[in-house]
């Protein structure tokens, strides 16, 4: 019977906190309030946005409601606990890339997982383009 009990404490998911607080108290806080959990630049970045990231979970939460997509071109949007749980689709300067926002995420900015420069890969050298294949291009 101890055994049993040991193999269920084992499978149950640890609960994260950050800073102290679960996920759950935090979602519960306003903007501001949260803020004071977060990083110092972070912190200072919230409290003199608040208007707009206020704004912009408010948009988020409304199209979730909706089950609409949420797309944006706001890269400089702090993340906030609020919208941990939400699949944004952040503007890369091309296309939306969508971000499923975590909990290990709040304090970041949105711009930061989505990134703007793409992996070079470079395919083979054309005809003409190294001295072996310059006979072959005669």
């Amino acid at each position: 019977m101890a055994k049993e009990n040991k193999d269920e404490e084992v499978y149950k998911q640890k609960e994260i906190l950050f800073r102290g607080k679960n996920i759950e108290e935090l979602k519960k806080l306003d903007v501001r309030e949260s803020a004071k959990f977060m990083p110092s630049r972070s912190r200072r970045s919230v409290l003199r946005k608040f208007d707009v990231i206020e704004k912009f979970v408010r948009r988020c939460e409304d199209a979730v409601a909706r089950k609409k997509k949420i797309r944006t071109h706001l890269r400089d949007i702090v993340i906030v606990p609020k919208l941990v749980g939400m699949q944004i689709g952040v503007h890369s300067g091309k296309t939306f890339n969508d971000v499923q926002i975590v909990q290990e995420m709040i304090g970041h900015r949105l711009g930061e997982f989505s990134l703007t420069r793409q992996k070079v890969s470079h395919g083979t050298a054309g005809i003409g383009a190294t001295k072996g294949s310059k006979a072959l291009k005669k």
